[in-house]
């Protein structure tokens, strides 16, 4: 019989109808075996026959069962190009490569002058990582791609050896084969890009986007080449580019969200995402993201709807549910809270953190016994250090001043200068009022740590509540805030201290003096408040300096503010006093 070639349609076409009756068995939904397997393999059928059942199997996707057909047809017929390397194809596709490698040298050897064969002979020896023999067929003899595929092919073997000026020469080579051609010019400004001529590679993408201003893909490679620089301002006027041309583009706006989280542009950061929201609102993905820029702009009640719309669509989203309940803990809602750090099982990750939001905000309500029963119930589960002085504090406020003390004191037995316990003991007695040996023990722990920044502020704001040693407290607390400028806690504690050294010059007839101290504890007191995300001590603080400044109406919003921030009953026993007060005053 006559070698199989690439003109042997029409004879195939001859035996369609005899096997068409053959092939009854291949029909969709035939398993191939058994009967059906018999009435496909036909020994005495030409090898032309084996082509079409091959053929059939492919497009039904039994991809199994052509590979033996070729197998077969390849037994019948060995000098056939065309089906070694049809052969070669199917075996590639089972990711057999070593075996289509064999068939694809031996239809290359047959049939030397067809260029697909060459091309996809060495695509495989790409494949097989043997870089030399690829590039061997795919150049020509005066050392150029014999063909646009074969270029392809090799800029990405060149960039995939990490031989960029290779690559970049191919590159160029198919730009003057092809000076029209997109593919061409960003293949060169990846060659460029690769090689770190950032310069040159948007010059190469801003001739194309010339070329094609609606092109979206060239965007983005510009916006990604931007990225790479840090040049995050112009990243985003690309990405603003690119929806001038598709407004509302799904990845484009995803994507210009995140360049203005990177840059702290929280606002624009909602703006993209709300439009995302918008126009995509199966993308729960995005809808999370808006939840936490929503949160950060302090947004809580915007934030929690969009945790309940997620958690609503995947109940089992228990790590949504403990940001939930972090939201409405913000939002001055700890029953919410409470609901929404329940629903986490003893096997999450962060179920001792959510039953510990419980115990704090059980805390704040006065109800100690059950708070340190939540922090019990945490460490079963999840030991730590810190959860475990958590206890001892929480076990000073149920009123066993003993028991915590013990407790703090054993672990101090087996450290004696760790000031870290010694901060904590002085704490267990402070929440106790007993203030002197509260400060006693926070002078132990600076001593064993001079750079104790709880210590140093403790101190500092005790002596400030109690009006006395000022200067001392005031060196203090800047000291700590040295040690840690983003705590707002501390933040706060400097402020406080501003505040009374205006209350003692007001109570002394120096409203005027005062006034400097005012607007310091204001700026001082707003930094606070950023910093923490918004806390009930440090709003009700900045309420009492706007009421020594006499401004009641800024005074009772923050008032308001504190009320709804989950007040500390044994830290705020007068805000709702005040509150109660002014809003009678302004009646």
């Amino acid at each position: 019989m006559n070698t199989l070639s690439h003109r042997a349609t029409a004879a195939l076409a001859l035996l369609v109808a005899s096997v068409t009756l053959g092939c009854a068995g291949l029909m969709p939904g035939s398993s191939g075996g058994g009967a059906a397997e018999e009435r496909i393999v036909r020994p005495d059928a030409p090898s032309e026959y084996d082509v079409l059942v091959a053929q059939q199997l492919e497009y039904q996707g039994r991809l199994g069962d052509a590979l033996a057909a070729w197998e077969r047809a390849v037994a019948k017929d060995g000098d056939s190009a065309y089906l070694h390397k049809q052969l070669a194809e199917s075996l590639a596709r089972q990711s057999r490569l070593e075996e289509a490698l064999h068939h694809a040298s031996r239809a290359y050897a047959l049939d030397p002058e067809d260029v697909p064969t060459r091309i996809f002979l060495g695509q495989l020896y790409r494949l097989n990582r043997d870089s030399a023999a690829a590039e061997e067929l795919l150049l020509d003899d005066a050392g150029e791609p014999i063909d646009e595929t074969a270029a392809l092919l090799l800029y990405q073997l060149y960039l995939e050896t990490s031989q960029e000026e290779s690559a970049l020469e191919v590159a160029q080579w198919m730009l003057v084969r092809e000076p029209d051609s997109l593919r061409s010019r960003v293949a060169l400004a990846n060659a460029y890009r690769r090689m770190g001529r950032t310069d040159e590679a948007e010059e190469e993408l801003r001739k194309a986007l010339a070329q094609d201003p609606r092109n979206l893909r060239l965007y983005m490679e510009l916006a990604r080449a931007a990225q790479q620089r840090g040049d995050r301002a112009t990243e985003i006027t690309i990405y603003r580019e690119a929806l001038a041309h598709h407004p509302h583009n799904h990845a484009t706006l995803v994507a210009l969200g995140e360049a203005q989280m990177v840059v702290d542009d929280l606002d624009g950061a909602i703006e993209s995402f709300e439009e995302v929201e918008s126009r995509y609102p199966s993308d729960l993905r995005s809808a999370v993201r808006l939840g936490f820029l929503y949160y950060e702009a302090r947004r809580y009640p915007e934030a929690g709807a969009r945790f309940e719309r997620a958690i609503a669509a995947n109940p089992e989203e228990h790590q949504l549910a403990f940001f939930l309940g972090v939201v409405r803990r913000r939002s001055g809602d700890p029953d919410g809270a409470i609901a929404a750090f329940e629903r986490l099982s003893p096997e999450h990750s962060q179920y001792a953190d959510a039953r510990t939001q419980i115990a704090g905000i059980l805390e704040r309500r006065g109800d100690f016994e059950t708070a340190l029963e939540e922090v019990n119930r945490a460490v079963l589960v999840d030991p730590s250090r810190e959860r475990e002085l958590y206890a001892a504090i929480l076990r000073s406020k149920t009123g066993d001043l003993n028991g915590a003390v013990i407790q703090l004191e054993e672990l101090l037995a087996e450290s004696p200068e760790d000031d870290e316990l010694l901060y904590n003991l002085g704490v267990v007695y402070g929440e106790a009022k007993h203030n002197e040996e509260a400060v006693r023990y926070m002078q132990a722990a600076l001593d064993h740590n001079p750079e104790n920044a709880s210590a140093l502020n403790y101190i500092g704001y005790t002596w400030a509540e109690e009006g006395r040693n000022l200067d001392e407290a005031e060196s203090m607390i800047e000291r700590a805030i040295e040690l840690r400028p983003e705590d707002g806690y501390i933040v706060d504690s400097l402020g406080w201290v501003y505040y009374m050294r205006a209350r003692q010059l007001v109570e002394s007839g120096k409203r005027g003096a005062a006034r400097p101290y005012l607007e310091r504890a204001l700026e001082e007191l707003g930094r606070a408040d950023q910093l923490t995300g918004g806390d009930s001590v440090v709003s009700e603080h900045i309420g009492d300096t706007y009421l020594l400044l006499d401004q009641k109406r800024e005074a009772l919003d923050h008032f308001e503010e504190a009320v709804r921030l989950e007040p500390r009953e044994s830290e705020q026993p007068d805000l709702w006093d005040k509150l109660e007060a002014l809003r009678r005053e302004l009646e």
